[in-house]
């Protein structure tokens, strides 16, 4: 396959690093990988995003880290985690996450946009825990995130948020179970739901209690509500769903688009599911005939790196196409 060629140029380590080991498939402690692994990490734009955090393990701003977009601590770790980014490689990022921990996370274990449990929402929420899962923090209150992430879905011990005494509650933005948004109307949001399904797809199964299983197949379940390829999910200020579903991008925020769906629902092991198979048809006929896709929702001077011109074939875009692909022939 050309693209494979085109992703394996060592002179773009950090895409190079990711095709080695997400489609080549080398094993962690193979040499080549060992040594593209490395260089990404100083060389390619994990370098380049920690070299503007801060001393304390910030961007942007001391606090939450929600804001600026995109620049602040919540979306530079996001970045970093998407660019397969590894604490145990670099102490800054084990010193972001403690402050995105501490700054962030309530005693109760929601991320927070303000620092207040009425500043959480299942895209920030869920991004944080995916993100923190995959750059590798091992910190205790992980545990507590990911409890609150699956009540959260499911309302299991959560009161609603008019009960305002209440010490576990929902609250205007993250209104109720079931993904519930009110800034979708106080309706199911997808965006968000992706998000959630992919911290989960992130998270060790041996680690998945009970309450998370169930949160799992609720979540599973709200997907597959509609064929996910008409993103047919509710949106009631539109009179149909966003075009942003169907615009491929990197990074991917809290703007989702169709890929991640299937991105969430491939890692929990619904590839081979008849229900995706439309979705998985789309993803193939966005291929060009060199074997890339177009970056079609792009970030280009919001953020620390750019990623390449938008409506032109993209390796990261490619990269996440091809990732998905795999798994599901796999």
């Amino acid at each position: 396959m050309k693209s494979m060629d085109w992703l394996l140029d060592p002179t773009d380590p950090g895409v190079r690093y990711l095709a080695l080991r997400d489609l080549v498939g080398l094993p962690p402690d193979d040499p080549e990988l060992v040594a593209a692994r490395q260089s990404a990490h100083t060389h390619g734009p994990i370098a380049a995003v920690l070299e503007k955090m801060h001393s304390d393990g910030y961007w942007s701003e001391a606090g939450p880290g929600y804001y600026p977009k995109y620049f602040s601590t919540v979306w530079s770790l996001v970045l970093l985690s998407q660019l397969g980014a590894m604490a145990d490689l670099d102490g800054r990022i084990h010193r972001a996450c403690a402050y995105i921990l501490e700054a962030s996370l309530t005693p109760n274990g929601q991320f927070s946009a303000s620092g207040s449990p009425s500043g959480t929402a299942d895209c920030l929420h869920g991004n944080l825990c995916e993100a923190l899962a995959s750059l590798g923090c091992d910190d205790p209150r992980l545990d507590l995130a990911y409890e609150w992430l699956a009540r959260s879905v499911t309302g299991e011990g959560v009161a609603p948020m008019s009960e305002k005494d209440a010490p576990l509650r929902y609250y205007a933005g993250k209104c109720g179970p079931n993904f519930a948004c009110g800034s979708n109307d106080k309706q199911p949001c997808a965006w968000g739901a992706a998000k959630v399904m992919l911290a989960f797809a992130r998270w060790p199964a041996k680690r998945r209690a009970p309450l998370i299983e169930r949160a799992i197949q609720q979540g599973v379940d709200f997907l597959f509500s509609v064929d996910p390829a008409t993103a047919a999910y509710p949106s009631p200020y539109t009179a149909k769903p966003s075009g942003n579903w169907w615009k491929f991008g990197f990074p991917v925020f809290y703007v989702t688009d169709l890929l991640q769906i299937v991105e969430a629902l491939v890692g929990l092991g619904y590839g081979h599911d008849p229900r995706l198979e439309n979705a998985l048809d789309l993803i193939r006929q966005k291929q060009d005939a060199e074997g890339r896709w177009a970056l079609e929702y792009d970030y280009t001077g919001k953020t620390w790196v750019d990623f390449g011109p938008k409506k032109q074939p993209n390796k990261w875009v490619t990269l996440r196409a091809l990732r998905v692909l795999k798994e599901v022939e796999r």
